[in-house]
């Protein structure tokens, strides 16, 4: 006769060999270390490979330095040019230019565009001239 075992019993050994899976992750999933890892790039806290560090960007499988213009700082994003323009500069091209507020005018929260001040509102001359700022009446 053989002796059978109850389902219960199979089960829990089931989690117990999952809970011991699961505390010890740096065995199942560790590296070997043995990429090669170009300059200005760092190993990735996860998974296998690299990434560029910041300021840098993948070009031919190696990290190209992003080409920040003056007035602008770099970002963490994958896309678009790796920089952005610092508070109160709008980009240009491939440049930052800084925002001229007229008098009575400030910088808006966003930092890319002025507003009047209270009891003063913006007026066009032209198409071709900068707006100017005029009291209300």
């Amino acid at each position: 006769m053989s002796k059978k075992r109850p389902p219960g019993n199979i089960f829990i050994q089931s989690l117990i060999l999952l809970a011991l899976l699961a505390t010890v992750p740096g065995l199942v999933f560790a590296q070997d270390g043995s990429i090669n890892i170009p300059e200005n790039a760092s190993a990735k806290g996860y998974g296998g490979g690299w990434e560029c560090n910041r300021g840098y960007r993948v070009n031919k499988g190696a990290c190209a330095a992003i080409k920040v213009p003056a007035n602008a700082y770099t970002t963490d994003a994958s896309y678009g040019r790796g920089w952005k323009c610092l508070r109160g500069y709008r980009q240009i091209a491939e440049r930052c230019s800084a925002i001229r507020v007229p008098p009575n005018g400030y910088l808006d929260a966003s930092g890319n565009k002025w507003k009047c001040n209270r009891g003063y509102r913006a007026v066009t001359v032209n198409l071709f001239s900068a707006s100017t700022i005029r009291r209300l009446a």
